[in-house]
């Protein structure tokens, strides 16, 4: 498949013309024309670079690509050698942050959703078609105690849990994965019981215990690793490319 090609399949399925972002969505660097193998991970990280290279991948799929608003500009240290590493061995360089969060299938969101057995009734930001926190119901009402228990037994590693003080099951679950804490206020309007992310700030305890809505702040990239591996499952089905999902370890 030719890699422009490519971005277009990934653009008219994530449709990232429908969202403001603070990165660019779509290809990020060139490389080869044809794109057989590809190779998806959270994060665009020297290690998934390597491995790549080491599979004689045409193309890296992931979440976390580069050229963040607000970034230095300058292309040296850290950023030079990743670049230069994909393009001396011609890879492509694919990235979709929030368009991928928010799909509704195959997005971080809906996938770590599924996986929590939360079923998503819809977005949590009222009136926005496009919203990135969202929100559903869990199939079976669980105590904070047992729900941690669940998040830590599905994402490997055990959440940090603020209490939010009320006693009541929970039923409703505010979620948006990686770094979105501060929609715990939404959350909190919104009457959820939880609510649930990647990141924990200070503030975030007393947004919690103050408003009463426990929180559970499940890890970054642990929240993220699904939905980019869902992508390149279906890039996988429907165009016959060859991809294999890197989980590179990061406990944070």
């Amino acid at each position: 498949m030719n890699n422009l090609e490519l971005e277009a399949i990934l653009n008219a399925e994530l449709k990232p013309d429908q969202i403001k972002d603070y990165s660019p969505n779509g290809l990020q660097v060139e490389g080869r024309e044809q794109v057989q193998k590809v190779i998806t991970g959270v994060t665009a990280c020297q290690d998934l670079i390597d491995a790549a290279i080491e599979q004689n991948a045409d193309a890296i799929l992931v979440h976390h690509g580069y050229f963040w608003r607000g970034e230095p500009q300058q292309i040296r240290g850290m950023k030079y050698q990743r670049i230069k590493a994909l393009i001396e061995n011609g890879i492509n360089l694919y990235g979709y942050h929030l368009p991928l969060d928010i799909h509704p299938t195959m997005g971080n969101n809906a996938q770590l959703a599924k996986r929590l057995g939360i079923e998503l009734v819809g977005g949590l930001e009222p009136g926005n078609s496009v919203s990135i926190p969202v929100y559903g119901k869990l199939s079976t009402p669980m105590t904070l105690a047992q729900f941690e228990h669940q998040v830590a037994a599905v994402l490997g590693r055990a959440p940090l849990v603020i209490d939010g003080g009320h006693t009541r099951r929970i039923e409703t679950v505010g979620l948006c994965t990686g770094g979105a804490q501060d929609f715990i206020d939404l959350a909190a309007s919104q009457n959820m019981d939880a609510y649930l992310s990647g990141e924990v700030s200070e503030r975030t305890t007393f947004s919690a215990r103050e408003q009463g809505v426990h929180y559970i702040a499940a890890g970054h990239h642990a929240t993220e690793r699904y939905g980019v591996k869902a992508l390149g499952e279906w890039l996988a089905e429907q165009y016959g490319l060859t991809v294999d999902f890197i989980d590179i370890d990061n406990p944070v």
